[in-house]
């Protein structure tokens, strides 16, 4: 490794496709389920890659010191990663939640990098590639680094820890997703609260929402002690936030203790639910000592892409488009918020919500249930879970609130439907709300609306 790591100071862009080859880049083979990365390495080579890694010796070139033979190319990655992190003497805070852990990231690292020369997480590289690979992109210049981890998995979240042994820490929220794979909510926390475990060991610090009773009780029971005093686990607590308007564009207002000023900041966001999210921004440059004036500036001027919070008037409809991921937690943080918006003519567009195993079919007739006794006027429901729970909630109850002469009701096997019937029938005049899993590709359907 030590000799690997050489290679890579004199190598240091990675990169995992042959297809995007920077010159002297290292190639790293990884394999898949549908892929053998060993496959192109001699094309990444001609391409201008300095060093391929490789764990199948019918690919090594013999004679070829271009070649680097390793008994796994993706575990080799990850050490290097571990490896890379220990020689870096800079701050890293790592984040992770079950809601909003992209977009605190990004918030995160607006703020801090108005001072500071700040390397953060790219889309949602936070699994066990994409953080080896954002930790290799640190550079001596960097000053600072903003690490997203997520899981869908008990273990995961404690492996990655392994490799980005940092200082600083912050869980955003602790929900019901993945239950698939963590088995019940209680999983979800075990797993989430497996940065804490690791931070705690080590003694380093997080940022915590005192006010989310999870999060508060997950850190308490791993040592920390909130009225200050020694602790295993040191804690920062958010700065004080609240709402001041959310009928369309979130405007949040913000302090940092009960003798300073408000601060009043309208954002590009929507949704009272990223009031937390803003609140750890807030909290964590002030830890580092960025100016109050360069924080809100930094939280006026971010503006959300990726289907993530975003809102977009395009002349035919307003939309509120949160359409990369769902789960019933953000469904139902989601679907407040709309409830609290003062507009004309709402309607829903919400796709299933995956991963949820045996949980998934109450998980959504909860969701139709919900609808129908907010009044919901309009909704378009899109997937084959959602049929299911239509199907459940409305035998035998004719005198349910699903029965409303005056409720569209509408249901469509895919996002492929829902596109013919926009295009027979184009919608005019609304504020919708789209929001579903990231595979329902709901993102699709902006440019028709």
């Amino acid at each position: 490794m030590e000799q690997l790591y050489e290679i890579y100071l004199q190598h240091p862009v990675i990169t995992t496709d042959n297809r995007q080859v920077e010159p002297g880049a290292l190639f790293f083979a990884l394999k898949g389920s549908t892929f053998n990365g060993n496959h192109f390495a001699a094309s990444a080579l001609e391409a201008g890659c300095s060093y391929a890694i490789v764990d199948e010796a019918a690919y090594a070139v013999q004679g070829d010191s271009r070649y680097i033979l390793v008994d796994d190319v993706l575990t080799t990655l990850q050490q290097l990663a571990a490896w890379h992190r220990r020689q870096l003497s800079i701050p890293v805070l790592q984040i992770t939640g079950t809601n909003g852990k992209t977009t605190t990231k990004e918030l995160v690292s607006a703020v801090l990098s108005r001072r500071f020369r700040t390397l953060f997480t790219q889309g949602n590289l936070n699994n066990h590639i994409g953080v080896p690979l954002t930790l290799l992109r640190i550079r001596p210049e960097h000053e600072m680094a903003v690490i997203e981890t997520g899981a869908n998995h008990p273990g995961e979240i404690a492996f990655l820890c392994r490799i980005v042994e940092a200082d600083f820490g912050l869980i955003t929220n602790v929900g019901r997703a993945h239950l698939e794979g963590f088995g019940s909510f209680d999983g979800v926390k075990r797993t989430k609260g497996e940065l804490y475990d690791d931070l705690a060991l080590r003694h380093k610090t997080i940022f915590l929402n005192a006010f989310d009773d999870d999060l508060r009780q997950m850190a308490e029971e791993r040592g920390a002690c909130l009225m200050g005093g020694a602790s295993s686990l040191q804690v920062v607590p958010y700065v004080e936030g609240r709402v001041e308007d959310c009928s369309s564009l979130l405007v949040i207002q913000w302090r940092e203790n009960d003798h300073s000023p408000w601060h009043r900041v309208q954002t590009h966001l929507v949704g009272a639910y990223n009031v937390a999210n803003l609140r750890a921004a807030i909290t964590v440059g002030l830890y580092f000592g960025v100016p109050a004036a360069d924080i809100d500036e930094a939280l006026a001027s971010y503006v959300p892409t990726n289907s993530r919070s975003e809102f977009r008037d395009t002349g035919r409809n307003r939309l509120i488009v949160d359409a990369y991921n769902a789960n019933p937690s953000s469904m139902q943080a989601a679907l407040t918020n709309f409830g609290m918006m003062d507009v004309p003519r709402k309607m829903v567009i919400l796709g299933d919500m995956r991963e949820l195993g045996a949980d998934s079919l109450s998980e959504h007739c909860r969701l139709i249930r919900q609808l129908a006794a907010d009044g919901m006027k309009k909704v378009w429901l899109v997937g084959g879970e959602f049929q299911r729970a239509l199907d459940e909630v409305s035998v035998g109850q004719a005198d349910a609130p699903l029965a409303e002469a005056d409720t569209e009701w509408r249901c469509f096997a895919d996002v492929a439907e829902v596109k013919a019937a926009l295009e027979e029938m184009p919608l005019r005049d609304y504020t919708i709300l789209i929001k579903g899993s990231n595979g329902t590709k709901l993102y699709q359907l902006p440019e028709m609306l």
